[in-house]
């Protein structure tokens, strides 16, 4: 009985251990890990959030920053990094995947997304490397942190918990500098002059601005003076020559048209990194000179290249899924040409653009032009620069580049020549010296929609339903235990694609709750019990399973949501990416693209059907146009799409037909007040103005049960309706 059932066991090893075995050599460690000797570099991260290279290091001479200007002399200044994204959430998401979110589902704010399968936590790799890896401690990745990244993360997380000797990764997150922070204080004293401060062109001058500007400044400031403790925290431990620091914001400035913009403004950042000498041989095996103190780099860096460039530094493999690059460490590639960036929803406001830049010029793709940039967002109207602009905006005070945030429209294409615009306040577009540049631009944009799937053109409810049907998030199936015969060991697998485990053994001296990453088979002691639960980036957490010897194969029973394709799964079957950006190819061409939205009403796909309404109703101009729209869209107030119907709805009410559109738009609203189709509704409310009058009960309706978006724009509609 003994052969037959070694045999089995065995079989039943190779099979449901084959994902961790997997990510053991994805990870890049033989399985006695443990036995390698290997001297890697410990890693400090040292992240701020809503500044621009505002820093005296960067020549900035109103900003009074000597910690960071400290540590840029004693390593290397980049002169051009970038966020692919203008506010925090999509920003981290993309630093700690290595992934853009538009490809893995994780573009709108606040948006809890389900990446693909493979998607990992970059810290995932180093903690199977060996790494003591912590966060200090905002994560905002869209989605809830795994309990397999991180060894700790809350506001006590530090380098000083691990191991004496194991090497580290640990960010501490600084807030100081926080949008949130700018908004004035009772009987605040700034310490930088306002009248010193240097005012952009696309703001008035006027005292307001100046003051939130010199707030700005004393925020980075204070800023600094926390960063310097971090630091001298390193020095205190004798970890300076051991250690890799790394100090970057995690977008532009926290003010408008910085924050939640993809004009440079809002993605270009500061990254400064030190490489002590033991490691710079590490860092650029060619040339360890190039990150020698003082050294200044002007290679492009893209936020998704921080986690290759860590693996990189780790004497990790890199995964093949990831898209960044690394630009430090044996792994290093070519340098960039280009870096990109998308803005999606911010908070309750919708916009769609993406960006492509070079060392010089930056190329802008709108596509939603119908919009004005000046959209309301509750949040940033609490900003006084945002205010002030508004108020000189209604009184008709703005020219110019100041007038710019308010037009009521965008250009489909934008073209700046940074080097001699560095304020992105010139569109060179249309103008024909620049049409070779604009034509590379757009064709380098095109291939990166298409070679990483962007998918920003599926409006988000018809995404969120694809993602997690119904909104039922699905469970993580509890982890297996099976007991290998021929050595004293228990392997630990998950039945669901992409999971990660994580465990605790009860008498081994752990603390309790002190969860470790899963990477190998494991060796327990009689008495002692071993704890475990899987987890999968979108799912919720499996249930804690428990084993100790004597027990057979146990585990996998628990209650588990059965899993479904994956959204992109199913999105890799259709042809619906295809005919999207195909029908986006009318925008800019007014009354011709008309015949084209007509047809493109009548397509399988909701979302080709809603740009389809769209673009009738917003280029429809003419009353023969009109009338013939208004008869085509009236049927499309009963498609089975929320978004089609309330596109449809929207546009016959802009056009005097409120009799059929408004019910449609105040029911919708209510209905969907939970999720992000109301969002659409009562954003289409809010469009329509006084139209929307006869529906406020509805509109009231609206505040009670429902999401927090709905919610602000709920109460600026009500405002908009019940001050008139």
């Amino acid at each position: 009985m003994t052969g037959p059932k070694n045999n089995m066991n065995r079989r039943r090893f190779l099979q449901i251990t084959s994902g961790s075995a997997a990510a053991m050599m994805l990870s890049g460690i033989p399985l006695k890990a443990e036995e390698t000797k290997t001297q890697r570099p410990n890693i400090l991260w040292v992240s701020c959030e809503d500044i621009s290279p505002d820093l005296g290091c960067y020549g900035d001479s109103y900003a009074v920053t000597p910690n960071i200007d400290k540590l840029a002399a004693q390593g290397v200044r980049y002169t051009n990094a970038y966020s692919h994204a203008g506010v925090c959430a999509p920003a981290r998401s993309g630093i700690i995947t290595g992934m853009y979110p538009t490809t893995i589902g994780t573009q709108f704010m606040r948006c809890k997304g389900v990446p693909p399968v493979q998607v990992k936590c970059f810290t995932e790799y180093l903690r199977a490397a060996g790494y003591y890896c912590t966060n200090n401690s905002k994560t905002d990745y869209q989605f809830d942190p795994p309990m397999t990244a991180w060894d700790e993360s809350s506001r006590k997380a530090h380098w000083r918990n691990r191991t004496k000797g194991r090497p580290f990764f640990t960010v501490i997150n600084l807030t100081v500098s926080h949008e949130s922070r700018n908004w004035p204080k009772k009987g605040e004293k700034l310490l930088h002059d306002p009248a010193r401060a240097v005012v952009p062109p696309y703001y008035p001058d006027t005292p307001v601005v100046r003051q939130n500007l010199a707030r700005y400044y004393d925020n980075v400031t204070k800023m600094d003076e926390q960063a310097g403790k971090i630091l001298q925290q390193l020095d205190e431990d004798g970890l300076a020559d051991d250690t890799i620091v790394w100090f970057w914001s995690d977008h532009g400035r926290g003010l408008p048209r910085g924050k939640r913009w993809i004009y440079d403004s809002g993605i270009h950042v500061p990254l400064v990194i030190r490489v002590p000498a033991k490691w710079r041989k590490l860092a650029l095996p060619g040339n360890p000179d190039a990150v020698k103190p003082e050294s200044v780099d002007d290679e492009l860096v893209a936020f998704i290249d921080f986690a290759p460039t860590m693996l990189s530094l780790a004497g990790v493999k890199i995964p093949s899924h990831i898209q960044g690059q690394a630009f430090l460490g044996s792994q290093k590639a070519k340098p960039r040409e280009y870096i990109f960036a998308a803005r999606d929803r911010m908070d309750e406001a919708y916009d769609l653009i993406r960006a492509v830049r070079d060392k010089r010029f930056k190329y802008i793709r709108n596509y939603m032009p119908h919009l004005t940039r000046g959209q309301d967002i509750e949040y940033m109207n609490r900003m006084p620069t945002m205010q002030e602009m508004r108020r000189l905006n209604a009184e008709g005070k703005l020219k110019g580049p100041k007038k710019q945030y308010f037009e009521p429209t965008k250009p489909v294409e934008e073209l700046y020549d940074t080097h001699t615009d560095p304020h992105e306040v010139r569109n060179l577009a249309g103008d024909p010296k620049y049409k070779k540049v604009l034509e590379r631009m757009r064709k380098v944009h095109a291939e990166w929609v298409q070679e990483t799937g962007d998918i920003g053109l599926i409006p988000e409810p018809e995404f969120d339903e694809m993602k997690r049907p119904g909104g039922v998030f699905q469970k993580t199936a509890e982890p297996q235990f099976t007991p290998l015969i021929d050595e004293p060991a228990v392997s630990i697998s998950c039945p669901t694609p992409g999971a990660s485990i994580a465990y605790r053994i009860d008498g081994s001296g752990n603390k309790k709750g002190g969860w470790k990453l899963y990477t190998r088979p494991m060796r327990i002691k009689f008495g002692q019990v071993l704890h475990a639960k899987a987890c999968r980036i979108g799912f919720r957490d499996s249930d804690e399973v428990r084993f100790k010897l004597g027990d057979s194969v146990t585990g996998g029973e628990g209650s588990a949501t059965p899993t479904i394709s994956h959204w992109s799964e199913q999105l890799d079957k259709t042809d619906l990416l295809q005919r999207l950006r195909k029908i986006k190819k009318l925008d800019g061409k007014g009354r011709k693209a008309i015949p084209g939205y007509f047809k493109a009403l009548n397509d399988k796909y909701a979302s080709v059907r809603y740009w389809a309404v769209t673009g009738l109703h917003n280029n429809c101009k003419r009353a023969e146009d009109v009338k013939r729209a208004k008869v085509a869209l009236k049927k499309m107030l009963k498609d089975e799409a929320p978004v089609v119907r309330i596109a449809a709805a929207h546009a016959m009410c802009d056009w005097g037909a409120e009799k059929e559109g408004l019910p449609v738009l105040a029911e919708t609203a209510f209905e969907h007040k939970a999720n992000k189709a109301g969002l659409y509704a009562v954003i289409a409310l809010k469009r329509i103005g006084e139209k929307a009058r006869p529906a406020l009960p509805q509109i009231r309706a609206c505040l009670k049960n429902s999401d927090g978006y709905v919610q602000r724009v709920t109460r600026a509609t009500l405002k908009q309706l019940e001050n008139k």
